[in-house]
């Protein structure tokens, strides 16, 4: 868990990634200060590298509440929302899009539910969307196909921005490359509590969507990573020994029968199962070493920044209580 986090009574941090979203900044700011008006919270703005005029139209907000970080280059929506999110200081995270689609007048009801239930992450439904089916519906229905088949974690939408943390969930998440869309899963390993709720969702009016149909193949590539984070990331030898004992014992195997066909006069040079044979025993090999050096690195990963292999979820102290009456 992240040691460094030092709440400062607020109870809300707002990150907003921008990318080439000025005509939205301002209305956008306008409904946030509408629906939180009632909240002690900051706004993270983190532009992600614009080449339009949005630093300026935040800039020209004026507005105590609001911090803004500027990215040197375009990184990636995961990278931004990492940044805004290690800046964060409230109790509670909530990230949200900025491109107007989420609507901030959903934040209290998730802020309350989040608070009231004691979830560690409220994700939100876009049931009514507005996007495009093959652009934008298509492909988020093939990722949450493919995310839900693949890692377990049963949810509607992981595709949704508007989500609400824990302060300490959310600043161990671990976001880098494209692991945004799989914010729900990486919460999930850390043992966080998850709950849905329908959102409102807006078609975009300003701007152009930064997403597509390509999206989706980014998605497959991203799971396979995910999944060895989900079920190997602590064991790492048991993928790649498995596989590379396997691999050994059959080119052993073949190896041997090879050599009793020799044995018995048999021409074997030049046979597709000399090479398979090989293979097998050469990939084995390799296989098994690599899931050696694998555990090596994990054990650094964790002993050289004495990170902790496990969550706790609540310590209950009986010997400072009150002992009972009889």
């Amino acid at each position: 868990m992240n040691q460094n986090i030092n709440h400062n009574n607020m109870k809300l941090s707002v990150v907003i990634c921008v990318y080439n979203e000025a005509q939205n900044i301002h209305p956008l700011s306008e409904k946030i200060k509408t629906a939180l008006s009632s909240i002690d919270h900051e706004i993270i703005f983190v532009d992600d590298g614009s080449t339009d005029s949005t630093t300026e139209k935040i800039k020209n907000l004026n507005w105590n509440k609001v911090k803004l970080i500027e990215l040197k280059k375009n990184y990636g929506q995961s990278t931004a929302l990492a940044a805004g999110i290690n800046h964060a200081t409230a109790e509670y995270i909530v990230t949200i899009d900025g491109d107007l689609q989420n609507d901030p007048s959903d934040i209290p009801m998730m802020l309350n539910k989040a608070e009231k239930e004691d979830w560690d992450l409220v994700a939100g439904i876009r049931s009514s969307r507005k996007d495009g089916f093959l652009l934008r519906k298509l492909p988020s229905r093939i990722a949450n196909w493919l995310i839900r088949l693949t890692t377990g974690l049963k949810m509607k939408d992981y595709g949704c921005t508007l989500k609400i943390f824990k302060n300490e969930i959310a600043k161990d998440l671990g976001l880098y490359g494209e692991l945004h869309r799989f914010i729900p899963v990486l919460a999930h390993l850390q043992g966080a509590s998850i709950c849905q709720v329908d959102v409102k969702h807006h078609p975009r009016i300003h701007g152009k969507s930064k997403y597509g149909l390509g999206r989706t193949f980014k998605v497959v590539s991203d799971l396979i990573f995910m999944l060895f984070l989900k079920k190997y990331m602590q064991r790492p030898m048991h993928l790649f020994g498995g596989f590379g004992i396997f691999l050994l014992f059959l080119g052993v195997a073949l190896n041997v029968y090879l050599l009793i066909l020799k044995i018995m006069g048999q021409d074997i040079w030049g046979k597709p199962l000399l090479i398979l044979a090989a293979i097998a025993f050469l990939g084995g090999i390799q296989l098994i070493t690599i899931g050696l050096l694998a555990e090596i690195l994990m054990r650094t990963y964790y002993e050289s920044q004495n990170k902790k292999h496990y969550q706790i979820k609540k310590i209950t102290d009986f010997e400072s209580q009150d002992p009972p009456i009889h």
